[in-house]
């Protein structure tokens, strides 16, 4: 038994199909539409325009007419959002609401033409965005880097922790825990760290160390910031929205929280001292650090100092 042939159907709203021999006329991207309008917006002629791309002159007066009218919905829809710096995808969910379906990237691509897109950072503007350099450094006591972080305990709720780590060895060389995180309980890891590495505490004490932090409220306090200066430290600040920078720290903050931190729950800030003590003591007297051939900080500062 033959198939019988199919006939073509068509949906309801759609054209019937063209019949055979009938030659189909060229679709044209939305793309090459917009490229072809923005040459008619710069000045150059429509017979011109028209006799190049073999498109109708009327047919390019129609793309132009749609084209202003979207531009003009879009201008319409920033000037009426009570909200500043909206995104194209925003803007695109805001036309929808108002009847026009047009695709995402073409509003995108409107809006960057005619310069309608919200300003924004275009990349790392501070360097390598594949951070290949280094922040470690050959020997103690180069440069260490700071931080906090914060953690929960039932009786004093949220309570601080803040670090000061070597880049070299990785040991803690100071540590604080505050129920207020301020500038000056951000300062006791520097103080602590001080009389570790350098056996006293005064001016220029610490001359020619470099210090990593972020831009946290309590490292560019006027407080925090004199007297890392008055120890003879040199600030050395991360890049704005770049953590990598502070990696040291960081990476520490993570063992911290997932050794410590993360298994306990602290009835007290002082049952939270005591058992973050006992891990700073264990980590940097047992914690192997790999890029340090699985030594463990202790360690690693003793035979460099010893070298």
């Amino acid at each position: 038994m033959k198939d019988k042939a199919r006939k073509p159907t068509t949906t309801p709203g759609s054209e019937p199909p063209p019949a055979e021999g009938v030659e189909l006329p060229e679709r044209w991207s939305v793309q090459r539409k917009t490229e072809l309008v923005l040459r008619l917006l710069r000045g150059e002629a429509l017979d011109a325009v028209s006799r190049e791309s073999q498109v109708p002159a009327h047919e390019l007066e129609s793309w132009k007419r749609l084209f202003l009218e979207l531009v003009g919905a879009i201008r319409a829809v920033l000037a009426a959002t009570p909200f500043h710096g909206e995104g194209y995808r925003k803007v695109r969910a805001r036309l929808a609401h108002r009847g026009l379906a047009v695709g995402g990237k073409r509003v995108l691509r409107l809006m960057r033409q005619h310069q309608l897109l919200a300003p924004r950072r275009l990349g790392p503007p501070n360097g390598d965005p594949a951070h290949a350099g280094t922040i470690t450094t050959t020997r103690p006591d180069e440069m260490w880097g700071t931080d906090a972080t914060r953690f929960y305990t039932e009786a004093d709720g949220w309570c601080w922790f803040f670090g000061a780590i070597d880049h070299f060895s990785d040991d803690i060389v100071g540590w604080h825990t505050a129920k207020l995180g301020d500038r000056w309980a951000a300062l006791e890891p520097m103080r602590q760290g001080v009389r570790h590495a350098f056996g006293r505490f005064g001016k220029d004490v610490a001359r020619g160390l470099r210090i990593r932090c972020d831009w946290g409220p309590q490292y560019i306090a006027d407080a925090w910031i004199n007297e890392v200066k008055w120890l003879g430290m040199t600030i050395s600040p991360s890049y704005v929205g770049e953590p990598e920078c502070n990696g040291v720290i960081e990476r520490f903050m993570r063992t911290l929280k997932e050794q410590c931190l993360y298994l306990h729950q602290f009835q007290t800030l002082a049952e939270a001292q005591r058992l973050i003590a006992e891990f700073i003591t264990r980590y940097n007297a047992e914690w192997l650090i790999e890029r340090l051939g699985h030594r463990t900080p202790v360690a690693a500062r003793a035979a460099a100092l010893a070298a």
